[in-house]
């Protein structure tokens, strides 16, 4: 909840459940906030969708229990959380939230611009360091990030983890994009049914 404090939890090693904001996130308690906020960048980027479609979302937290309710996240009897798992999730999302969601398990960075043109957000499948797209990608997928927008071969993305403010507001090439992407993301439409 603390955009200053992500440099510092992703690469110093800092407590998320230390941030003094997590109480913003809708979660119950500071040890749900600490359990769940490292999952929470596709809820991230629901909820960047919906307030752009209607002005105001729900908090992180009641985003997910909801998705969770759903089936998009799932809880091992270890206690490891599985998830963003995407069809329940785009099930959760035209149900609860009247907004039309198409999962695609297969989908090439070149054809991004045609769904954004289209009037979609995509979610994408991305590696964590896009957030540091000088360095080489070190794989592909892992993290979610919102795409909103193209032009001149540059693509305009929200990275919820982003540690710097043009990590959280990025425009990449599509080609150093694609070195990230896993190929696989969720177009949002934002058309209300």
């Amino acid at each position: 909840m603390s955009a200053d404090l992500i440099g510092a939890i992703v690469y110093d090693g800092a407590d998320p459940a230390d941030d003094p904001r997590w109480h913003l996130s809708g979660a119950h308690t500071q040890a749900e906030y600490g359990r769940w906020c490292r999952h929470c960048c596709g809820m991230a980027c629901l909820h960047m969708a919906l307030d752009h479609r209607d002005g105001h979302a729900p908090p992180l937290l009641e985003l997910l229990r909801g998705c969770r309710d759903y089936g998009g996240y799932v809880e091992d009897d270890d206690g490891q959380i599985k998830g963003l798992i995407y069809a329940p999730f785009a099930d959760y999302v035209r149900a609860e939230h009247g907004m039309p969601a198409d999962v695609h398990p297969h989908l090439a960075a070149a054809e991004l611009p045609d769904l954004l043109a289209d009037g979609h957000l995509v979610i994408a499948s991305v590696h964590k360091e896009i957030r540091r797209p000088q360095v080489p990608a070190p794989g592909r997928g892992g993290h979610l990030v919102l795409i909103t927008g193209h032009d001149h071969g540059l693509l305009h993305l929200h990275n919820p983890s982003g540690h710097t403010p043009d990590a959280r507001r990025a425009r990449l090439p599509i080609e150093v994009f694609a070195s990230f992407f896993a190929g696989r993301g969720i177009a949002l439409s934002m058309r209300r049914v």
